[in-house]
């Protein structure tokens, strides 16, 4: 039985800055990720949006290598979220069970695949809890608007929340490719169906959607935060300018009266 843990360790990770100085063992590798094969079944899968995957490896060299990669961590975190999965190679035939895949052989392009879906799951994770975090900050603002009837947020507060959620929905549209299944499964009927059965067996697809869902609830709050601003700020716009003309007319009337 090998096991695949995969963690969340940070935001993003420069991979081409880390594949310059540690090229041993690399066996796949494009703008996005790199998949180092380390020993006769060991293998390590780093990928940009900050998740490393490892199968075969001990909690120790885990270790060793998450400290070797973490100069090239932007945001890292102090607690790294994980997923442990378990493939077993001396399957019949390829059968999924719970936390589990039983293969024939110990093929590394199957292995590999086995290591993006899991990784992939950990990250969904990760984007589940921002998303829910941003939709509860949301739901505190709008029940200040239910009882108060006015927002407890200003302008500059506002465009920050919304940039954070817009800049979550980007990152997730950019670094999870939930729905494109890789290349090598498009010629290989067996990687294709192994990869379907690990989309169905980590819920990959209904959780890209959850959170997708989530985030367009969020914007669309927003978008009625920011247009009641926009009108409580033109309101405020206008009462000055009434004041400034009742003003000038005021000195207007003064002044006639002293003439005169």
């Amino acid at each position: 039985m090998l096991p695949v843990v995969s963690y969340q360790i940070a935001d993003s990770i420069d991979v081409r800055a880390f594949r310059s100085g540690y090229k041993e063992g690399i066996h796949h590798y494009d703008a996005d990720e790199l998949f180092y094969k380390t020993g006769e079944l060991s293998f390590v899968y780093v990928f940009k949006y900050g998740v490393v995957c490892f199968l075969n490896y001990s909690e120790e060299e885990r270790d060793a290598f998450l400290q070797r990669i973490a100069p090239f961590c932007r945001n890292a975190f102090e607690l790294k979220l994980s997923e442990e999965f378990e493939v077993d190679t001396d399957g019949r035939e390829f059968k999924f069970g719970y936390n589990k895949i039983e293969i024939v052989q110990p093929d590394i392009e199957v292995l590999r695949l086995i290591m993006l879906n899991v990784s992939q799951s950990v990250s969904l994770d990760y984007y589940s809890e921002q998303t829910n975090q941003l939709q509860e900050d949301t739901n505190q603002h709008m029940q200040v608007l239910e009882r108060k009837g006015r927002l407890d947020i200003g302008g500059q507060a506002l465009k920050m929340f919304i940039g954070k959620t817009l800049n979550l929905k980007n990152r997730i549209s950019e670094n999870l490719y939930i729905f494109d299944s890789p290349p090598e499964t498009w010629e290989d009927e067996n990687l294709n169906r192994i990869d379907l059965g690990l989309k169905r067996t980590f819920d990959l697809q209904e959780r890209y959607r959850d959170i997708r869902e989530g985030l367009e609830i969020v914007k669309e709050n927003l978008e009625l935060f920011k247009d009641l601003l926009q009108y409580r700020n033109s309101t405020v716009l206008e009462w000055v300018i009434i004041i400034l003309v009742s003003l000038e007319v005021v000195n207007l009337l003064i002044e006639k009266i002293f003439k005169g």
